[in-house]
């Protein structure tokens, strides 16, 4: 019986529950391989060694194989003088005679220890009687096994060196290496097909035309299933066409082990993947899922083979793919359960959730002055390309809960295995002079993290030691001065540098600002609230509200696009961005953007770098001059 109605939202874990009940997802059959194609494969079998490693009782020096006997009492004052024998013992060779009593032979590191010897002299420990060559003179005593490597002591012929479930690095390659095996069997990499859908879609590369976007989920779930040990396989980008869509699916599914759809899991009639996926045995399981970002996820199966349909927004796609099918990659695979680590935050902002779905606000983490973390949300939404790339970690918000007030204790799940520390911290207001500084830092070899904010909500982190330095550009109505005003004891001023604000509209609009606030008819783009420029906005309406006064994106180049495409007819930007989308631009304000810093981080080596480039005269003034950014005075 095919499933009609769509988006009958489930709980996570019951739709979880309900679609592994349906799939197979048990480690693939071994495959035999050559050694030299190994490297990040999983062990199907244990891995026993045929040999002895050593397979030989082995020198670990230059010196003089004796009976260690004969060196007893040695030292620098009552050497012992041993016969110097007949051989000397190269490496890959077999030595012919044996070390009689009273004897040596001079011998190679990694030489096969002859009869009779048991242990190795080195040679800085000994001398050659200056009246007799015959003799040797050993000025160090040795105890039997001393500077050797016995046959097996390593590795024993028949002991288990590697296990079945083992993911294979260098270090284990070196192992197999080592006993000699030339080919092992590992977990066949599952073979995952990738599907992006929608008529919108064009690859990069093509031309991108208005209204169209580029399939960035199709480059994002084959990298993530090659993280995962799997075998991505990507068919391509399908327009809406069902029938061509019917016999990509029906393809991938007899070629792969697992397939992925990506977009087209809403109620809109134009998406056709959940239409097709319904076809098939026993077809659609889940579709809904309480969750934000991804509640449309589809989770299905083909004669319990699993087939999912994710998302088409980005953010969305891939944390429904690390929730949902990266588990079955991981067990197809071979590989155990992936476990992330948690950590406790401080919720630097209040954040309001969606009530009725599990949420996972993705944030930014930062280290305070003693020691505890912050999680800054990083916004964006669904759609969000950078979000995830940028993101530390994860908080999940219960489906009951609406509000997170700032300052809360937040549980956050890192993405990556660990905490990347970096040597900047910029929390505060964005602009595209900053991106210019952290090209400069990186340069130097210093790693920076940017977190945009907004001018006061970068001097509350630097309040609270959530940062190291603070861009603002913050003017004081009463002095007309920027950014001086607003600093607190214990903090401190990097001078940046001036940038010009003004009104920007579309090339065929050339009327001045006053007759552009006069016009009701005209749609603004405003600024975030807490933002340097939303305050310069707010004072040019003198309380006005035109339409968009609501619509508050958190960047120039967010108002200057929206501008530039007409769902804004003017707005408030840098002359920077105006100059490079090519709208039109009436000054408005030459404003200080600055840094603020604690002077507990003053003197630290990436603040210190940065104050060097901000000086006069540096290549760095030489470019922001250039990009049309003055010298702050």
């Amino acid at each position: 019986m095919k499933q009609k109605q769509f988006l009958e939202v489930l709980d996570r874990d019951e739709a979880e529950k309900r679609w592994r009940e349906r799939i197979d997802a048990a480690t693939l059959a071994g495959e035999r391989i050559g050694l030299d194609h190994a490297l990040g494969r999983v062990l199907a079998e244990d891995v026993r060694s045929p040999v002895d490693v050593p397979g030989f009782d082995r020198s670990n020096m230059d010196g003089f194989a004796v009976r260690a006997a004969d060196t007893f009492g040695a030292s620098e004052e009552e050497p012992v003088r041993l016969r110097r024998g007949e051989e000397t013992i190269p490496t890959g060779v077999v030595p012919r005679l044996e070390v009689m009593p009273g004897a040596t032979s001079m011998i190679a590191t990694g030489g096969m220890l002859p009869r009779g010897a048991d242990a190795v002299v080195p040679i800085e420990h000994t001398d050659v009687d200056e009246s007799d060559a015959a003799i040797v003179v050993v000025r160090h005593s040795q105890t039997p096994g001393g500077a050797v490597s016995f046959a097996g002591t390593d590795m024993g012929q028949g002991e288990t060196v590697l296990f079945a479930g083992t993911r294979l690095s260098s270090r284990e390659t070196g192992v197999l290496a080592a006993i000699g095996c030339a080919e092992v069997t590992v977990v066949r990499r599952p073979r995952v097909a990738i599907l992006s859908t929608g008529d919108e879609i064009v690859q990069p590369g093509d031309e991108l035309l208005p209204g169209f976007v580029y399939d960035s989920n199709g480059r994002i779930l084959s990298d993530a299933v090659a993280e995962l040990g799997g075998e991505p396989w990507f068919l391509g980008a399908f327009r809406d066409d069902l029938a061509a869509l019917n016999e990509a699916l029906h393809r991938a599914l007899r070629e792969a082990d697992l397939v992925l759809l990506s977009g087209g899991t809403s109620k809109g009639e134009g998406d056709l993947n959940a239409r097709v996926v319904a076809e098939l045995d026993p077809g659609i399981i889940v579709h809904g899922v309480a969750l934000k970002p991804g509640k449309p996820i589809c989770l299905a199966a083909h004669q319990r083979r699993p087939v999912v349909i994710l998302p088409g927004f980005p953010t969305s796609a891939i944390f429904t793919f690390h929730e949902f099918v990266a588990p079955v990659i991981r067990s197809l695979a071979g590989l155990a359960p992936d476990s992330r680590e948690i950590v406790s935050a401080r919720l630097a902002i209040r954040t309001v959730s969606a009530r009725g779905r599990l949420e996972y606000l993705l944030v930014g983490l930062t280290r305070s002055d003693d020691d505890s973390l912050s999680a800054y949300p990083m916004g964006g939404g669904s759609g969000s390309v950078t979000s995830f790339s940028r993101a530390d970690g994860f908080v999940r918000i219960e489906r009951n809960r609406e509000i997170v007030e700032a300052s809360s204790r937040v549980e956050v799940t890192l993405i990556a295995r660990e905490l990347p520390v970096a040597d900047l911290v910029v929390i505060g207001s964005h602009c595209a002079g900053l991106d210019v500084i952290a090209s400069a830092l990186a340069e130097q070899g210093f790693s920076v993290k940017l977190l945009a904010v907004g001018s006061q909500a970068g001097l509350a982190a630097v309040r609270r030691g959530e940062c190291d330095v603070a861009p603002i550009h913050l003017l004081d109505p009463e002095t007309g001065r920027y950014n001086d005003p607003f600093l607190e004891p214990g903090m401190r001023l990097v001078k940046g540098y001036c940038r010009m604000q003004g009104v920007v509209t579309r090339p065929d609009e050339v009327r001045e600002t006053e007759a552009l606030l006069d016009d009701r008819s005209l749609r603004m783009v405003n600024r975030n609230r807490g933002a340097g420029t939303r305050i310069l906005i707010d004072r040019l309406l003198s309380g006005r509200r035109p339409p968009g006064y609501a619509h508050e994106p958190r960047s120039h180049y967010a108002v200057a696009a929206a501008v530039s495409q007409g769902r804004a007819d003017w707005g408030v930007a840098i002359e920077t961005v105006a100059r490079q989308v090519g709208l039109r631009f009436r000054q408005l304000q030459d404003e200080h953007y600055d840094f603020a810093v604690s002077e507990v981080r003053w003197d630290r080596p990436a603040v210190a770098a940065l104050r060097r480039l901000l000086e006069p005269d540096t290549p760095l003034r030489s470019k922001l001059t250039a990009l049309g950014y003055g010298t702050a005075t």
